[in-house]
């Protein structure tokens, strides 16, 4: 008998053939092609999970279809902002770029899976994507508010700042290292947008010195959490951040039934 590993939901982004200059030339010029960094796929198969790439679409039934055959659901970054409808502000200085069909995919698909209480994790954009699928909002632009800027001038595997953990949260639990919990973290930063207010039913789990929301997470326990670092960057060097997804795969393993076949 063998431990039959969670599949693992993971979003994607997709370019344009002929906008992009990282398409394959022999694409027609229409065409979109789906595009995930390879960090995130090997976040999960090193932590025991099977990603499987989920496609972008607007219908409803298939984004539940999606929910029911994973395990957990994993939403990466992207360079793009959630428009501020989502959370029903008018678009301010500072916003950038937008993918308003990848953000309504994204924000229904966490509905879906939350609605079938799989685990969620949400990083940086996903985050952000989490928040926003349940009440919260965004702040547009860090720097126009008086923030210091968190886009590091350095290599992005490398940590940049300090975050405070909350105490007592789940993510406290998750981020401990030879029996120690962590009250500080070292991450990366590569955002110029952050949290706002924190959607209802959620709570804060990690703040930047400055005041910058760094996570948040469910406030009855169930594994949602996003974070607003990179930890795929981080955790072959940092083993709080294996840590994170190594519990993440571990809440999607009881999703399987059975585990073992």
């Amino acid at each position: 008998e063998g431990i039959v590993k969670p599949l693992i939901g993971l979003s994607a982004d997709y370019h344009v053939c002929g906008a992009d200059q990282c398409c394959i030339p022999s694409r027609a010029a229409d065409e979109r092609v789906v595009t995930l960094g390879s960090r995130y796929q090997r976040a999960v198969l090193d932590h025991g999970g099977i990603p499987v790439v989920l496609p972008q679409t607007d219908d409803d039934k298939l984004i539940a279809e999606l929910a029911r055959r994973i395990d957990g659901l994993l939403v990466p970054g992207g360079a793009f902002d959630i428009p501020p409808k989502f959370y029903g502000e008018k678009p301010a200085p500072g916003l950038g770029p937008q993918k308003p069909d990848r953000s309504r995919f994204e924000i229904a698909l966490i509905r879906a899976c939350s609605r079938r209480q799989l685990p969620i994790l949400g990083i940086c954009g996903g985050l952000q994507a989490i928040n926003v699928a349940f009440g919260g909002s965004l702040t547009q632009d860090l720097t126009r508010n008086g923030v210091n800027p968190h886009q590091q001038d350095i290599a992005r595997h490398l940590p940049w700042h300090e975050a405070l953990v909350a105490p007592g949260g789940r993510l406290e639990k998750i981020l401990t290292v030879k029996g120690k919990t962590l009250e500080r973290i070292r991450v990366n930063s590569t955002h110029h947008q952050a949290v706002k207010k924190v959607a209802p039913g959620f709570t804060t789990g990690a703040v930047a010195e400055d005041g910058v929301i760094e996570a948040i997470e469910r406030k009855d326990g169930r594994f949602e959490v996003g974070v607003q670092w990179h930890p795929e960057m981080l955790f072959p060097t940092q083993p709080e951040m294996a840590a994170l997804f190594r519990a993440f795969v571990r809440a999607a393993s009881t999703q399987g039934a059975p585990l073992k076949r």
